[in-house]
C-alpha cells in the first residue's frame, strides 16, 4: 500500500510547514480582502451587494498574489545560482511542482472570483445601484473584457498541461504556456475597470493605470505583482541572448531503439554533471524549446544529449538528420540479435554498445543548426555530497546518469570524490536494444573500478523475451565472463526490482559494518536516492526510503524533474 495522502500532507514535517505557510497564507489574504471592502465607509453602496462583493474582493487579492508567485518558480536561472546554497531551506529542485501548487490555487480561486462577480453583475443590475446592465459590465468595461480574457487562456493552458496531453503533443503545451504573456497583461490591467468606487460613474484619466485612486478604490495590487513579471521578463531576454552565441553540432550517433545523441561544441558553456538543458533545432521548429538531461561530463570536450523518437518533433529530428525509422529499425534488429563484440551484420555492428555515426558528407544534407539554452540545476547535482549514492533511472531516464558516472570515473582518476565511497547503479529498461544506449560508458567505467566494490550495476529487463532471445542467452551464458545481454560483468535482472527488500538488506549491511569497510552501526550514514524516470516507479523508491530509514542510516530521495 503506498504513502496516505493524510500521512504525506500532515505527518511529514516539511511538507506539514509548506501547507501551513502556503494555504495559510491565501487564507489570510483572502480575510485582509474581506474584511477591507466590508469595513470601507467609501464602500457603502457598493457594500450593498453583501456577501458576493465581499467573496470576490477577497478572491480578487489571493489571484493577484499568486499571481506573483506562479512566476518565481520560472526563474530558473536565479534558482540555478541560489540552489546550491540554500537548498536546505526551500526544494528548489521542487519548483515545477511548486508552480503547479500555485497553478491549482489560481483555478480554485478564480472560480470563486468569477462566480461572485457574475452575482455581483446581476445585482448591480437588479438594484441600480450603478445605472447599467449586467452585459455592459461583462463585455464594455476593461474588468469584464480582462477577466473573460483570462479566463479563456486558462481554460486553454490548464487543459493541454494535463500529463496525457503533454506527453503526447508536447506543441500544445509549449504555445499554450506562452499565452502566459498576454495572461499577465490581463491580470496587470484588470482593474483598470474601476469596478470597485465611490461614485457611480468610473473616474478615468489618460495615463496608466487609467483611473483615478482618489475615486477608484480597488487594492492596487498590480504595484507589487508586476516585478516578478519583470525579473522573468528579463531573464527570458537574457536567456535568448546567451542561447544565440556560437554553438556547433559536432557529433550525431544514432543507437539502437532510437536513441540520437547529439554532440556539440560551445565554448561559453559551462555545466555541473546531472544538470540540463534546453535545445532548439531551427530546421524543425523555430520556436519550440525541448528540455533534455546533458549525458556528457563536464570534463569532456563537448556537450551531449541522448534523445529517443518518441514524439513529433524528436522523430522529425531524425528524419532531418536523416535517422528516419528505416536506419533505427535495422540498427535495432541487429542490437536485437545479441551478437558478440565486433561481429557485423549489414554493414551495422550488432554489439549492443554500437551507433551509428551520421556522416554530413556523405548526404545530401549538413547537419542543421542547434542552439541550446541552460544549464539548470538538478538533484543529482548532488552526489558527491553523500556516503552512498543509489542512482535508479528507468529506460531513457538513465541519462542525468551517464553525466554523473563518467564524472565519477573521472575524479576517480584524479581523486576527488569527496565524501561518497559506493555507488549502486540500477538500470530498468523494458526491451533488450535499449541496453545499448550507453553499453560502451558501463564498460569503460566497470573496467576502470580498481574497488570493485566502490560501482555496483544493476541492470533489470522487464518485458517478456522472446524464445529466440532466451535460447541465445542461455548458449551464451554459460560460462561466460561478461553477461550476453549487456556485455557487462554484471548480471541482468529479469522482471521488477524489489524496492523494499533492496533497501532492507542495503540498511542491514550498513548497520553491520559490512556494507562500506571501516563503519559502525552508532555512525549515521547518509545514503542518497537520485531517480529519474516514471513517477509510479518514484512512489515505489520514496517508500522504500521512508521506510528504512533508522537512527543508524538516513535514506534520501531525489526526483528529476523538468
Amino acid at each position: 500500500m503506498g504513502e496516505s495522502w493524510f500521512r504525506r500532507e500532515f505527518l511529514t514535517p516539511r511538507r506539514l510547514a509548506f501547507n501551513v505557510l502556503f494555504y495559510g497564507s491565501h487564507l489570510f489574504w483572502f480575510a485582509y480582502g474581506w474584511h477591507s471592502q466590508y469595513t470601507n465607509q467609501k464602500l457603502a453602496a457598493l457594500n450593498g451587494l453583501k456577501f458576493s462583493v465581499w467573496t470576490s474582493r477577497g478572491a480578487g487579492l489571493v489571484l493577484a498574489y499568486d499571481g506573483g508567485l506562479i512566476l518565481l518558480p520560472m526563474l530558473r536561472n536565479i534558482i540555478r545560482i541560489i540552489r546550491p546554497k540554500l537548498t536546505w531551506l526551500f526544494p528548489a529542485d521542487e519548483n515545477i511542482w511548486f508552480h503547479r501548487q500555485v497553478a491549482y490555487s489560481m483555478a480554485f480561486w478564480a472560480m470563486v472570483h468569477t462566480t461572485a462577480h457574475y452575482v455581483n453583475f446581476i445585482n448591480v443590475e437588479r438594484t441600480q445601484v450603478r445605472p447599467q446592465l449586467a452585459l455592459q459590465i461583462h463585455y464594455t468595461q476593461p474588468g469584464g473584457i480582462t477577466g473573460h480574457f483570462m479566463l479563456l487562456i486558462m481554460v486553454l493552458m490548464y487543459t493541454t498541461a494535463h500529463h496525457k496531453i503533454r506527453n503526447q503533443c508536447f506543441e500544445a503545451f509549449w504555445y499554450t504556456h506562452h499565452l502566459a504573456f498576454f495572461f499577465m497583461i490581463g491580470l496587470y490591467s484588470h482593474a483598470t475597470g474601476c469596478f470597485v468606487r465611490d461614485s457611480a460613474n468610473p473616474d478615468y484619466i489618460s495615463t496608466f493605470p487609467f483611473y483615478s485612486t482618489e475615486h477608484c478604490l480597488g487594492y492596487e495590487s498590480w504595484r507589487f505583482i508586476i516585478w516578478p513579471g519583470i525579473i522573468y521578463f528579463g531573464e527570458r531576454v537574457y536567456r535568448e541572448i546567451r542561447a544565440r552565441r556560437a554553438t556547433r553540432l559536432s557529433k550525431l550517433l544514432v543507437h539502437p531503439s532510437g536513441a540520437m545523441e547529439l554532440r556539440v561544441v560551445k565554448p561559453s558553456f559551462k555545466y555541473t554533471a546531472g544538470q540540463w538543458l534546453f535545445i532548439q533545432v531551427p530546421d524543425v521548429s523555430r520556436w519550440q524549446w525541448h528540455p533534455f538531461t546533458i549525458t556528457s561530463a563536464p570534463e569532456d570536450p563537448y556537450v551531449s544529449v541522448h534523445i529517443r523518437q518518441v514524439g513529433d518533433w524528436t522523430q522529425a529530428l531524425g528524419e532531418r538528420v536523416g535517422a528516419g525509422p528505416s536506419v533505427v529499425a535495422a540498427l535495432t534488429q541487429a542490437a536485437m540479435k545479441g551478437g558478440e563484440k565486433d561481429e557485423k551484420d549489414n554493414g551495422f555492428s550488432v554489439s549492443r554498445g554500437d551507433f551509428v555515426e551520421l556522416d554530413p558528407a556523405s548526404g545530401q544534407r549538413s547537419l542543421p543548426v542547434v542552439r541550446i539554452d541552460g544549464p539548470y540545476g538538478a538533484p543529482a547535482e548532488d552526489v558527491f555530497n553523500v556516503e552512498i549514492a543509489v542512482l535508479v533511472g528507468a529506460g531513457i531516464g538513465v541519462t542525468p546518469f551517464a553525466s554523473i558516472l563518467k564524472h565519477i570515473w573521472y575524479r576517480q582518476r584524479s581523486g576527488k570524490l569527496g565524501s561518497l565511497r559506493r555507488v549502486e547503479f540500477f538500470w530498468i529498461c523494458r526491451d533488450a536494444p535499449s541496453f545499448g544506449w550507453f553499453q560502451s560508458l558501463l564498460q569503460e567505467v566497470e573496467a576502470a573500478q580498481a574497488d570493485p566494490n566502490f560501482l555496483r550495476i544493476n541492470i533489470y529487463l522487464t518485458q517478456k523475451i522472446g524464445d529466440d532471445m532466451l535460447w541465445n542467452i542461455a548458449v551464451n551464458d554459460a560460462g561466460a565472463e561478461y553477461d550476453p545481454l549487456t556485455l557487462l560483468r554484471s548480471r541482468t535482472m529479469f522482471g521488477r526490482p524489489d524496492w523494499k527488500s533492496i533497501y532492507g538488506r542495503m540498511r542491514q549491511a550498513i548497520e553491520s559494518g559490512q556494507y562500506i569497510p571501516g563503519t559502525h552501526s552508532q555512525l549515521k550514514t547518509t545514503v542518497g536516492t537520485y531517480f529519474c524516470g516514471p513517477t509510479p516507479i518514484a512512489r515505489a523508491i520514496k517508500e522504500a526510503t521512508l521506510e528504512n530509514s533508522s537512527a543508524a542510516v538516513n535514506f534520501t530521495f531525489a526526483k528529476e524533474h523538468f
